[in-house]
């Protein structure tokens, strides 16, 4: 049996994961690498906009170790 304060509480619950057209997913998704603060350094700001880009286009939240090495290497960088 639940308390009034468990009812008033439930009452109050927004389950977040779920998405409907009446309430629709409010703000852009998170992103790992999207860091509150700006890097200083362009190349920084370059690589997080490249991982950023690469999990949206293929609906990742998190990648592997591999796939951060694909994204550094299609920057042009290498060993």
């Amino acid at each position: 049996m639940k308390t009034s304060l468990e009812q008033q509480n439930y009452a109050h619950f927004v389950d977040r994961r779920s998405v409907s057209e009446r309430s629709p997913a409010v703000g852009p998704e998170r992103r790992q690498f999207s860091a509150s603060v700006h890097p200083t350094r362009p190349e920084i700001a370059e690589l997080s906009a490249a991982v950023d880009q690469y999990k949206l286009s293929h609906r990742r939240r998190f990648i592997t170790h591999e796939e951060f090495y694909d994204i550094i290497v299609g920057l042009g960088y290498h060993k």
